[in-house]
């Protein structure tokens, strides 16, 4: 796995992942940022979210129960001190599709923290994250 940064002006970059797809990056306003885009601590964090809703809509739809959306609000904490890392981080999976068992999503959310989603299990041995799930009724 691969990425390239490339330097734009003030405080802004484009990021290049392996795969190919670019996205600019801006720092907070206070280091010359200009808003262009997110901030990186906020890509670290949409990353997470992204990496542990992959697997659980995976772990659903190989069980084949009907999911049919699947969001994760992330929320975290960080050190008043420099460097500003992570303290704590919540993940609450909100899981809908018609007759979707709250057993299965709890399930598909446990085996993502603890076994499957890489991004998890990494910052789980820098900061405490903590999951939590809803399952919303959703008809066809």
């Amino acid at each position: 796995m691969k990425a390239h940064i490339r330097w734009l002006d003030g405080m802004a970059f484009e990021a290049e992942s392996g795969s190919g797809h670019r996205l600019t990056v801006d720092g907070p306003p206070d280091l010359g940022g200009q808003d262009r885009g997110p901030r990186p601590m906020e890509l670290l964090l949409e990353g997470l979210g992204c990496c542990s809703a992959v697997d659980v809509v995976h772990i659903l739809e190989r069980g084949r129960h009907p999911v049919s959306g699947c969001e994760v609000e992330v929320e975290a904490e960080r050190a008043d001190a420099t460097p500003a890392v992570f303290t704590r981080i919540n993940l609450h999976f909100r899981v809908s599709g018609e007759g979707l068992k709250p057993q299965a999503v709890a399930r598909a959310v446990e085996l993502s923290a603890e076994k499957y989603c890489s991004a998890s299990i990494m910052l789980a041995k820098a900061c405490e994250i903590t999951h939590s799930h809803e399952v919303v009724e959703k008809s066809a």
